[in-house]
């Protein structure tokens, strides 16, 4: 069970955090159909910039600047996390004391969680899924950290993570520590840019960092994930009058 005093105290201290806690408990929303993607900012008034919004995630990497922004320095604990399953996807919980450092500031992670297709494409290709690695400030400025999963060598803690995933809307621990940094790349240069949460509010606070390289897992664990949700990606976003950058 979680530790409702811990997530109130998380809550406070994170403004973002419990508007998008409060997003979460609201109207119903999907990937598909009548309440998917194209009709996200319709059904509340605090989805309005999944909408509106000019700043909006995933888009496609192309045609990027290089650039020279510093490393993404990952100071991730190994874990026997929280994996639950939500209704949208199967996401990781982590506990107090994993960090990232992402242009100078350190964030906080949050959790981990996954999408099939990848939700971000390289010059409009998408790998099979998508690794997301949420961090935040108390302010509740986010970093997320992305990196593609292809089908390849089984990698351990896809496996334990998708081992422990429930079936149906619940929450299940794993069994031993995880190592979170299997899931991404040994070595990679990394596109930057400032962008939005890619579900519901849609809300435009995340600096979004993403490994061009992709990691590989197995095709078996690529089906269990699959078979509990074929497809939760959201479609591709205008990039407007942002810069996408490269580097590392």
């Amino acid at each position: 069970m979680l530790d409702r005093r811990a997530v109130l105290l998380g809550l406070l201290s994170c403004p973002v955090c419990a508007s998008l806690a409060r997003a979460a408990e609201g109207p119903h929303w999907s990937f598909e159909g009548a309440d998917g993607p194209a009709h996200w900012g319709d059904l509340d008034p605090s989805f309005k910039a999944c909408a509106v919004g000019s700043q909006q995630s995933p888009i496609d990497l192309k045609n990027a600047i290089k650039a020279d922004f510093g490393h993404v320095d990952l100071d991730w604990k190994p874990q026997a996390y929280a994996v639950v399953n939500n209704g949208h996807t199967i996401q990781a919980n982590a506990k107090p004391g994993s960090f990232a450092r992402v242009g100078g500031e350190t964030y906080a992670m949050t959790q981990f969680h996954f999408h099939a297709p990848s939700e971000h494409a390289i010059d409009g290709v998408r790998t099979a899924m998508e690794a997301h690695f949420v961090h935040a400030q108390p302010s509740g400025r986010l970093a997320v950290i992305g990196a593609f999963m292809k089908a390849g060598a089984a990698n351990a803690a896809f496996r334990a993570v998708m081992k422990a995933a429930p079936r149906q809307v619940g929450e299940q621990a794993l069994d031993r520590p995880v190592d979170p940094r299997l899931l991404v790349p040994a070595k990679s240069a990394i596109y930057r840019y400032q962008g939005s949460l890619t579900t519901p509010p849609c809300a435009e606070v995340v600096d979004w960092n993403i490994y061009e390289r992709p990691v590989e897992v197995a095709s078996a664990d690529i089906t269990t994930f699959r078979g509990l949700y074929p497809m939760n990606a959201r479609p591709l976003q205008p990039l407007n009058r942002r810069f996408l950058l490269i580097g590392g």
